[in-house]
């Protein structure tokens, strides 16, 4: 999935939502995304990517995390949606890309792959497991994750 902040209000570039769980924040050694501004807290507030989706949390910042205009604690972030972090606004884009592998052992494979693992009916061999993303896609990973 293809997730990124585009800035509607400051001169920052367009930020790419890469990792699965990103830190927002004033705080620049620690947050994942470092915006500047005294109105932004240290630790102001999460962003969690997990099945295609993107949700918010806030972490207790003094002027909270806004959705379209409503402040929030936590909730999901839809594509066009406008997410403020106290008076920096940025438009979420979302869509489809290439898969995210984070390590290499993580991959999408057809289900006639998956299939031709198995040593007998319903069984998959031993190094490895199946979780069924859909009709026609598993994920294949490491049995020691």
């Amino acid at each position: 999935m293809r997730a990124h902040l585009i800035p509607l209000n400051a001169e920052y570039p367009p930020i790419q939502i890469v990792k699965d769980v990103t830190l927002v924040g004033r705080q620049e050694d620690l947050c994942d995304i470092y915006l500047p501004e005294v109105s932004v807290s240290k630790i102001h507030c999460l962003i969690v990517r997990t099945d295609g989706l993107l949700f918010i949390r806030d972490l207790g910042s003094t002027n909270g995390t806004k959705v379209n205009g409503q402040r929030v604690t936590r909730g999901a972030l839809l594509p066009g949606d406008v997410l403020a972090f106290a008076g920096e606004k940025f438009r979420v884009e979302m869509g489809p890309g290439e898969p995210d592998l984070p390590d290499a052992e993580l991959q999408i494979v057809p289900t006639e792959v998956v299939n031709s693992l198995k040593s007998s009916p319903g069984e998959l061999i031993p190094q490895a497991r199946a979780i069924q993303t859909s009709d026609s896609d598993v994920r294949l990973l490491d049995a020691g994750e």
